[in-house]
């Protein structure tokens, strides 16, 4: 029997009692968010001022980072570029199979695929020969991983924590991220780049559906303050602080390179990473090669790169082209590329895939590697990871394959940008409108 038809003169059924309140605290929550991003505080950046003048020889940007930052200046270090999964993920892997008493590995973006199975393969049995294992993945990043693979870790001796899981009483801090991807093993040997956990990056980036990206493998005194960056989110993940020789021993130099670590945290009144690309913009003589997967900068830092390109720095900017993980990012970067290249800032589009690259190299002697990207989210929300890095012949390892990748790639001119359609130019500077949140 059909059920008779609601009298117009009736009341409203009410929704239950705990849809109401997940309605009004979610409102809550979001007007919350809204207000943050609204509120929030633009990038601390120095005045656009250096006591001494820009490019003057003199300055050792290593000391002055250090100094400034009040970050160690640590000697006696290697650095290691790997170039895509097919050097990156075994170098890893090998590390993890031979390690002898700790694997500490933190990582945004942990996938799906057959390597992602092959690291839970890998970090379980390492856990069953008795070694500590540490997994810390970030709840929104590493969402897409396998259950299976998280119980099968845990099973074997791993532990294994979440970073700020959605929950109630951690709303108002759920936009803050840690982006950071750490491996250390046995406290001796560190990895850090770009590269998450999934099948996206295996291979050598030979089509479209193998991503182009940079990992590095890092020894000497350096590696404890990248177990360090480690520590600080696992600390917030589990309540438990790391200590002992297992995690921080004793370290000896290995190699040749000065390195200072930077390790941010959203929320600092005074962030590392947009002062240290200042400073080497403000201090750059000869050329200054930039990669980066997202370009969605603060004005002061497009500024400052424009800056140098004026007074005669070779400025290259290498940005992904056709395809991209971010549509909406892709569109907010090229609302600069007309400023850019009028300063005469060279820009290159790679082709052959998505480019997930971070670099920034300067005169061919320093170079800033790690997680962060070139936008606001890497300066003002996330955590990151990045070590400033002066060895000439690293460096010049590094430009080497950064001149590969313009081979790969087109560059833009000004008739393309002038190209680009009334409608094409206006969905742009929407897609900006978001800069704080790409």
């Amino acid at each position: 029997m059909a059920e008779p038809r609601q009298s117009p003169d009736c009341p409203p059924r009410k929704l239950p009692l705990w849809i109401r309140i997940l309605l009004v605290f979610g409102s809550l929550s979001l007007a919350w968010q809204l207000y943050s991003w609204a509120a929030s505080e633009p990038i601390d950046l120095p005045p656009q001022t250096l006591s001494t003048r820009p490019g003057a020889g003199s300055v050792d940007v290593a000391v002055m980072l250090a100094a400034h930052l009040n970050a160690p200046l640590t000697a006696g270090n290697r650095f290691t570029l790997l170039e895509n999964g097919d050097e990156i993920f075994p170098a890893m892997l090998a590390e993890i199979r031979n390690a002898k008493r700790s694997v500490h590995l933190l990582t945004y973006v942990y996938w799906t695929g057959d390597i992602a199975h092959t690291f839970a393969n890998e970090l379980a049995a390492a856990a069953r020969r008795g070694v500590e294992v540490r997994l810390l993945l970030d709840a929104f990043g590493a969402r897409k991983i396998d259950p299976d693979w998280v119980e099968q870790m845990e099973q074997a001796g791993a532990e294994v924590e979440w970073f700020r899981p959605l929950r109630w009483d951690n709303l108002d801090n759920f936009n803050n991220r840690t982006h950071r991807k750490v491996l250390v093993v046995d406290g001796r040997v560190a990895f850090t780049g770009g590269v998450g956990i999934a099948q996206e990056w295996v291979g050598d980036a030979q089509d479209a559906e193998h991503w182009r990206d940079d990992h590095f493998r890092i020894e000497g005194p350096v590696v404890r303050y990248l177990q360090g960056s480690f520590a600080e989110n696992w600390r917030e993940a589990s309540d438990v602080v790391l200590a002992g020789d297992a995690v921080f021993p004793p370290l000896q130099p290995v190699g040749d390179a000065r390195a200072v670590p930077i390790s941010t945290a959203p929320g600092d009144h005074f962030t590392g990473i947009p002062l240290t690309y200042w400073m080497m913009f403000r201090t750059a003589r000869e050329e200054i090669l930039i990669a980066t997967p997202y370009y969605v900068p603060d004005p002061n830092l497009e500024l400052g790169l424009m800056e140098a390109a004026r007074r005669g720095v070779k400025v290259t900017l290498l940005v992904p082209g056709p395809y991209q993980d971010s549509a909406l990012v892709r569109y907010a970067s090229r609302t600069y590329y007309r400023g850019l290249i009028e300063a005469g800032v060279r820009v290159f589009e790679f082709q052959p895939t998505v480019m997930h690259t971070k670099l920034v190299v300067v005169d061919r002697t320093l170079a800033l590697i790690g997680s962060p990207n070139f936008d606001s989210r890497s300066i003002e929300l996330n955590y990151e990871i990045a070590v400033a890095v002066h060895d000439p012949e690293f460096a010049q390892r590094l430009v080497a394959s950064y001149t590969h990748d313009l081979s790969r790639s087109e560059e833009l001119g000004m008739r393309d940008v002038e190209q680009w359609s009334l409608l094409e130019r206006t969905r742009d500077s929407a897609a900006l409108l978001l800069r704080d949140q790409l």
